[in-house]
């Protein structure tokens, strides 16, 4: 699947950056500061609520969450959703989805950027 939504993704013109486990993940992540940070909740090492709770204590870092899963459950989507994770995407993952997602995340920060600069 990763193999998948990176050729997806590059052939959309995303720049990418990725990891093998939860803590090489966070790590990634805030090191990068993405955008957008895509997290499949059944990484080894540590789990994607795991990974989003530690980028969510980052200060100053907002990136929009996307949980990437099987489980489909409500219960699992509460969690998700108390992690911090602002998407909560079914594999297999529909790339139209994705990309709106990805849009959206994108003209957000548009917004917030000309919102910063505008006000300093």
């Amino acid at each position: 699947m990763r193999d998948s939504l990176r050729a997806l993704l590059e052939q959309s013109g995303h720049e990418l950056y990725e990891a093998v486990d939860g803590p090489s993940g966070v790590e990634r992540a805030l090191e990068v500061r993405p955008d957008v940070v895509l997290i499949d909740l059944g990484l080894p090492g540590m789990d994607g609520y795991a990974v989003a709770n530690s980028i969510r204590s980052a200060p100053g870092y907002s990136a929009v969450l996307v949980a990437i899963t099987g489980y489909g459950q409500s219960e699992y989507r509460a969690r998700a959703t108390d992690a911090g994770f602002q998407a909560y995407l079914l594999k297999p993952v529909d790339p139209a989805e994705l990309e709106k997602i990805i849009a959206q995340a994108l003209s957000l920060r548009k917004c917030y950027e000309s919102h910063s600069v505008g006000s300093s």
